[in-house]
């Protein structure tokens, strides 16, 4: 997963590999880091402990992600939460539902703007990966 970081007015890109690894696999502009975690909370009052403001991440276009009408699933897992109804209005980036998988919420989101034609799963499914979610007009 890739992270825009600014750290004292100058920005980096950020790509972790794993967040669950250990250790985390980190690459800062392309350097490549080991990142040991520990287990316990960072004092407040170490010298090196600095804020990071991690910079907002642009919103995807109205343009449509895809060229399909169909929105699948990213990923196998158990639909937890559903936020659009047959007949809502949506566009690009909107949290369609909810998947869990492997104990991790992912929320699904649209990848075009569109009304929303069919939900065709329901709480607590669980569904295969590219299994078809929602489809659009």
């Amino acid at each position: 997963m890739k992270y825009k970081v600014r750290i004292s007015n100058r920005s980096y890109e950020v790509e972790i590999e794993d967040i669950h690894a250990k250790p985390i696999i980190a690459r800062v502009d392309g350097q490549r880091f080991e990142v040991q975690p520990e287990n316990r909370n960072m004092p407040e009052d170490l010298p090196e402990a600095k804020e990071v403001a991690i910079s907002e991440m642009p919103k995807p276009s109205a343009v449509q992600i895809g060229n399909t009408n169909e929105l699948t699933a990213p990923l196998p897992g158990t639909i937890i939460e559903i936020f659009v109804r047959e007949g809502d209005q949506v566009e690009v980036g909107n949290v369609m539902l909810v998947i869990e998988a492997m104990k991790m919420k992912n929320s699904i989101r649209s990848t075009r703007t569109g009304r929303v034609v069919e939900v065709l799963v329901r709480a607590g499914e669980t569904v295969a990966h590219k299994q078809t979610l929602v489809r659009f007009e």
